[in-house]
């Protein structure tokens, strides 16, 4: 069967209890988790994305994700429910979406020459039982980019929602000089090696 995703309202109560929730409105993950033709539905759960003092991005990533798929399963018991959260980090820095054009040629201007750790969280749980979790962690280096080519980047591909400023899977591949990773589909959003050998344990029968 293949899957079709769709955002569903918050107070949608009545899923079968073999229903699979993706906990976010991402088209990214929706698109990726496609992939593995399983029928499911969208929830976003609009959890506070705020770290917390000393939190390091990997921590921050699979508490992140755990909240997601968390706040969403309360809403619908019984169901499993998948949730996923990336952060990058240059460093010590967190580096947030950019939003707008000025901020993600700052950020591409920053990124220049340097490595950026992606690390991607997935969480599987139903309401009132252990989470199963797993974590990636990807390591991009951008080449030295020049302020002309980071502003025909920018207008040619305003990845504006992207942690970095990039879509590996688009004109950003251009920016790099090597990705360092077991699982490409990570530095997309949603780590489907992991998310496959999560919903395997959870009795999902996948090809």
């Amino acid at each position: 069967m293949t899957s079709k995703s769709k955002l569903v309202p918050a107070k949608a109560q009545n899923q079968s209890k073999n229903t699979l929730i993706l906990a976010s409105g991402s088209r990214y993950r929706a698109e990726l988790l496609q992939r593995l033709r399983l029928p499911f539905t969208q929830q976003s759960s609009d959890v506070d994305e705020a770290e917390q003092p000393g939190e390091a991005p990997a921590a921050l990533a699979l508490r992140l994700a755990v909240e997601k798929a968390q706040v969403v399963a309360e809403r619908n018991p019984g169901c499993w429910v998948l949730g996923s959260d990336q952060v990058a980090a240059l460093g010590q820095n967190r580096l947030g979406k950019p939003g707008v054009r000025t901020r993600a040629i700052q950020q591409l201007k920053l990124l220049s020459g340097r490595s950026v750790q992606f690390v991607t969280a997935v969480a599987l749980l139903r309401h009132g039982e252990p989470a199963r979790t797993a974590l990636d962690t990807t390591v991009v280096r951008f080449r030295k980019l020049s302020a002309a080519e980071i502003e025909r980047y920018v207008d040619a591909e305003p990845a504006f929602d992207c942690a970095g400023s990039f879509k590996c899977e688009g004109l950003g591949i251009t920016l790099c000089e090597s990705i360092e990773t077991r699982d490409p589909t990570a530095l997309i959003g949603l780590p489907l090696i992991a998310t496959r050998a999560l919903l395997a344990e959870a009795g999902y029968v996948l090809s």
